[in-house]
């Protein structure tokens, strides 16, 4: 029996999550106390069936050493698996907004305004969102391409294979939250000053070609790809169930675009699971 543990910040996507798994065959159960997870478990051992739980700031224990010690408790007997779903304050306050629904936390008696809400949930979540085995950032994410890269990730952790996940970004935009490696390639030359690529992206071949006829290029890819097969073995002995890989360089359409889609085919061609994303041009 797998055992999936859905938390994060409310508005982030937490109900989407429970309705993919849902679809995917787990039995799920919607907020439910900590303290009462282990029996929970125990009394649902002997299914077969997959198990999904989500736990938000209602439920979760004051001391958040209580939900350390369950998990680590209970994955030593069971496969388990932590969801932790966030999103930039901005986005959920303007879901909320939107929506006209009241945060949990103004629900339960805290006097505070929508964006305290927001803030004083984070900072209470933090120490939970350290557990989580797969971190999500939902801002940029419609309610599909939410469910479809839980699915994804999902299928492919039930598939006991690492995830290489690639993904560019702009710095401009800020730092993807969910990158176990971060690589900056705004040094490398920029089709930005070029003005007949400046329209284009890293997936279109011009771009593809100009960059792929400097040395510094060619030198920091593969160097990329030396580092990733040298310590893949190690990774995949740790159990891990994805390896997030992000690119950046200034607006995350050239150069990042270019550096993440070569990674990503060189990984796949040798056998490998692998899923890319382009978070800018997904915002266009």
């Amino acid at each position: 029996m797998k055992l999936m543990v859905v938390s994060g910040s409310s508005g982030a996507g937490k109900s989407v999550a429970l309705r993919v798994l849902e679809d995917l065959g787990y039995y799920c159960v919607d907020n439910l106390p900590i303290d009462l997870l282990t029996q929970f478990v125990e009394s649902i051992q002997h299914s077969s069936q997959n198990v999904a739980v989500s736990v938000d700031i209602r439920n979760l224990p004051k001391d958040p050493a209580l939900l350390k010690n369950t998990l680590a408790l209970l994955k030593k007997t069971h496969d388990v698996t932590v969801i932790f779903l966030d999103a930039e304050d901005k986005e959920l306050i303007k879901r909320y907004s939107e929506t006209r629904r009241l945060h949990p936390l103004s629900l339960i008696g805290e006097q505070c305004s929508l964006e305290q809400a927001v803030t004083l949930e984070k900072s209470i979540l933090s120490d939970y969102r350290e557990e989580a085995d797969l971190v999500l950032d939902t801002t940029t994410k419609s309610i599909h391409d939410l469910s479809e890269t839980l699915r994804s990730r999902i299928l492919g952790r039930e598939s006991k294979e690492l995830v290489m996940v690639f993904e560019s970004f702009g710095f401009k935009h800020g730092l993807p939250t969910d990158a176990d490696y971060v690589f900056d390639v705004r040094f490398l030359p920029n089709p930005h000053w070029e003005p007949s690529l400046r329209p284009m992206t890293g997936l279109d071949k011009p771009v593809a070609d100009y960059l792929a006829k400097h040395a510094e290029v060619i030198q920091l890819k593969e160097q990329i790809q030396q580092f990733l097969t040298t310590w893949l073995p190690a990774l995949e002995k740790n159990n891990r169930s994805y390896l997030t890989v992000a690119i950046g360089c200034t607006g995350g359409q050239h150069r990042s675009v270019y550096i993440t889609q070569q990674l990503g085919e060189y990984f796949k061609q040798r056998g490998k699971q692998v899923q890319i994303r382009h978070k800018t041009l997904e915002r266009h």
